[in-house]
């Protein structure tokens, strides 16, 4: 049996699996009953095309809020919340908080570059 080792672990977005999922789905011509299921699930649920996301995620990183984790950020991407409390929300599972003022400032990012829903 072969033996693995992780060498680091990096959360990537919804976005990011999705393309991923695309490039091997080139590569294979078709991809396995998981990834399918995968697929589909992303594609009910990633909204914007990836250019809008990785616009979205150089704004947000571009706001330098120290507190902001990349976890976080990913959550964020995954899910554009559009409310303070929709990101207070989202945001409360992590042990680190934001101020009112970084989440008013990740908000506004997301609804001026993203389309509204």
């Amino acid at each position: 049996m072969v033996k693995l080792e992780i060498i680091n672990e990096n959360p990537i977005s919804m976005i990011e699996v999705k393309t991923e999922l695309e490039a091997l789905k080139k590569r294979d011509k078709e991809l396995n009953f998981r990834s399918n299921k995968t697929e589909e699930y992303l594609n009910q649920f990633v909204e914007y095309p990836a250019k809008t996301y990785e616009e979205i995620k150089k704004k947000i990183e571009a706001l330098k809020i120290s507190r902001l984790k990349p976890e976080m950020l990913i959550k964020i991407l995954d899910t554009l919340p559009r409310t303070l409390d929709e990101i207070k929300n989202l945001l409360q599972g992590f042990v680190v908080s934001l101020s009112n003022e970084d989440m008013k400032k990740i908000i506004k990012v997301i609804e001026e570059t993203a389309p509204p829903k």
